[in-house]
């Protein structure tokens, strides 16, 4: 989250409090209803806690300023709260039934929220609900001399590009529309000439994998999709038997075993799936499921534009894009990266052996150097 912005909610968190509103007091009604009574939420991003009225409880204030936490907890006695970074919230994974996120990420760079809301999705139980709202627009922007909170910072996002990250992040979503239609409103007190139109999306943790995947990608590494058993573990290749992670490292990709997170951050190495349907084989998946997910994937790589995408396992390759496909480096790209397709690393793929699995993932490192 933006620093700068945290620095002036934490210096102004009495002041925000008397100038603003919740506007949206039915909707945050709504979000409490769809999660079951008596399961913990958590108001992300709490600010002076102008929601938790409605929000149900039990209910956590979590917010990345102190002291908008501690003026929430001023404002409403006995409520739980915890100031953390909203990119690596302290909650053990599945505890929480539903997060409200109102207007918190868009304080986030753009290419960093896709690890924020992996993030939501592992601290959410499966079908938990998450209610996000981020303004309309292209770029990002600082408010200025004419905002009452000058110098903070704001991502505008697409409602398409927003889409396809919330379905990335491994969640099913219900509801994403423009407030109005596409027209501008007053949003929680601001003036509703000045201020764009929220995004209101909905959705719902889904039994999958999200994608761990960011800017300056040396490597995308992209599944066909996830197993059952890897959904529940929380890390793609998960199962015994599975060599993708042993051949990751015996080729120098990775230095952790299992840790997407770590492959990302410290090696460049991102995870995606085609498909993010969870399934027990991947002859479960169609053609159309395919081409559904080869969309999705070439938008993000031409959003944060890797080097190279690696496909692991080639029916994916040969069902959206080219039957004959054999391993390799491909001869077309995918939004202008390199593309190098390898046989499954599955433990049932027993003709193609750890050594022959190394040196394809040591040599789609290479296409991904030129």
């Amino acid at each position: 989250m933006d620093r700068a912005t945290v620095d002036i909610y934490d210096r102004s968190a009495v002041t925000y409090a008397e100038r603003r509103r919740a506007d949206e007091p039915e909707r945050a009604r709504t979000f409490a209803a769809a999660v079951p009574a008596g399961e913990l939420r958590v108001d992300l991003g709490c600010g002076p806690g102008l929601y938790l009225p409605y929000l149900g409880g039990p209910v956590v204030a979590a917010d990345a300023a102190p002291a908008m936490v501690a003026e929430a907890q001023r404002r409403h006695t006995g409520v739980a709260g915890v100031a953390c970074d909203l990119e690596a919230l302290p909650f053990r994974r599945g505890s929480v039934a539903g997060i409200w996120a109102r207007k918190c990420l868009q304080h986030v760079t753009p290419e960093q929220v896709p690890l924020a809301l992996a993030g939501l999705h592992r601290a959410l139980r499966v079908c938990g609900v998450l209610d996000l709202t981020v303004f309309a627009g292209d770029g990002d922007r600082w408010t200025d001399g004419d905002d009452d909170f000058p110098g903070r910072y704001f991502a505008l996002w697409r409602p398409d590009r927003l889409r396809d990250l919330i379905v990335g992040a491994g969640f099913e979503v219900e509801e994403l529309a423009v407030a109005g239609d596409g027209e501008r409103a007053p949003t929680d007190g601001q003036d509703p000439v000045q201020s764009p139109a929220p995004i209101v999306a909905r959705a719902r943790r889904a039994r999958t994998l999200p994608d761990t995947v960011g800017a300056g990608m040396r490597l995308l590494v992209c599944g066909l999709n996830p197993s059952l058993y890897a959904a529940d573990a929380g890390v793609g290749f998960a199962r015994p038997g599975n060599r993708f992670w042993p051949a990751a490292r015996a080729a120098g990709l990775v230095t952790r075993d299992r840790d997407a997170d770590y492959a990302l951050c410290h090696h460049g190495i991102g995870m995606t799936d085609l498909v993010k349907r969870a399934t027990v084989a991947a002859a479960e998946l169609s053609t159309a499921e395919y081409r559904a997910g080869l969309a999705r994937v070439e938008r993000l790589v031409r959003w944060l534009r890797p080097a190279a995408v690696c496909f692991v396992g080639l029916a994916g390759w040969r069902a959206a894009v080219d039957r004959g496909a054999r391993a390799g480096r491909q001869d077309r790209d995918l939004a202008g990266a390199t593309v190098y397709v390898m046989p499954s690393t599955s433990g049932l793929n027993a003709r193609t052996s750890l050594d022959e699995l190394t040196a394809h993932l040591r040599a789609a490192a290479l296409a991904s150097d030129g």
